[in-house]
């Protein structure tokens, strides 16, 4: 296995291993290991993988880790990265499992597991606002998704639509706005 085959696993590893909440959680934590520190993408990249991510089918943290992977190694990078992503989780669930009954009704567990909830939902509220600067979210189409989430949680409409509609409104915008010049 080869340094860089090597430095992705553990990238990945320390990401899978640090990060309590979650895919979504891990977003800054990856962000600062493969933008910032490694410089493996750029921020645009980055914020491009990220929707990619979360439309494709699976798991989004493996599916980052997967992508990052293959942009850099092909098969060997996406294999490395993915195994580092998913291993630590996979330890925990194990030992968990092994020792689940004696948990159970324990009230400390449980409180600890209240009292990770708001700090799940820091994690996952703080990239949202970065990724929405890059997104180039403002005052002026800040409307698309918040009208998204409301026709989601308030009317019950699948997300699939949503994108689906998106995409074809992408499509419209982007040759008006390209004909436009």
């Amino acid at each position: 296995m080869t340094t860089e085959l090597l430095k992705l696993f553990f990238t990945f590893l320390r990401i899978g291993l640090f990060t309590i909440g979650g895919g979504y959680a891990m977003i800054p934590l990856i962000e600062k290991y493969v933008v910032e520190r490694n410089c493996w993408l750029s921020k645009e990249e980055f914020v491009d993988l990220l929707a990619v991510a979360q439309s494709a089918p699976g798991v989004f943290a493996v599916n980052m880790s997967i992508f990052i992977g293959y942009k850099l190694r092909r098969l060997r990078g996406a294999v490395a990265a993915s195994l580092g992503c998913v291993a630590p989780s996979v330890i925990i669930i194990l030992l968990i499992a092994m020792f689940f009954n004696g948990f159970r009704e324990n009230e400390i567990v449980n409180n600890v597991f209240k009292g990770l909830r708001p700090a799940v939902v820091a994690l996952i509220a703080a990239p949202v606002f970065s990724l929405a600067k890059s997104a180039r979210i403002g005052w002026t189409n800040v409307w698309i998704p918040l009208l998204s989430a409301l026709l989601i949680v308030a009317m019950g409409l699948s997300p699939v639509y949503i994108i689906m509609l998106a995409v074809v409104g992408g499509i419209v915008w982007g040759r008006v706005k390209g004909g436009a010049r």
